[in-house]
């Protein structure tokens, strides 16, 4: 359940991002990579919870991260992408 948590608050952020570019007249591609780098640092901040702090160990956690980095990520960029 955590995980399914994690990935909407990725989708969230994601769609703070895009809304704050909309509203400033800026496109989606040009937000994508601030939303990737922010994304990225907090997907990493879960990962060290989990093995610092929830007794996994990073190999446990890795295939997690890239579930919780990849799906947000992915929908960003296909968003990003589809906008002109």
């Amino acid at each position: 359940m955590h995980t399914v948590l994690v990935i909407l608050g990725g989708l969230v952020l994601m769609a703070v991002i895009y809304g704050v570019a909309l509203w400033r007249g800026a496109s989606l591609r040009g937000a994508f990579p601030l939303f990737a780098v922010l994304w990225a640092a907090t997907a990493a901040i879960n990962l060290w919870v989990g093995v610092a702090h929830a007794g996994y160990g990073l190999a446990e956690e890795l295939p997690i991260f890239a579930v919780v980095f990849g799906v947000p990520c992915f929908v960003a960029w296909l968003l990003a992408r589809r906008s002109a």
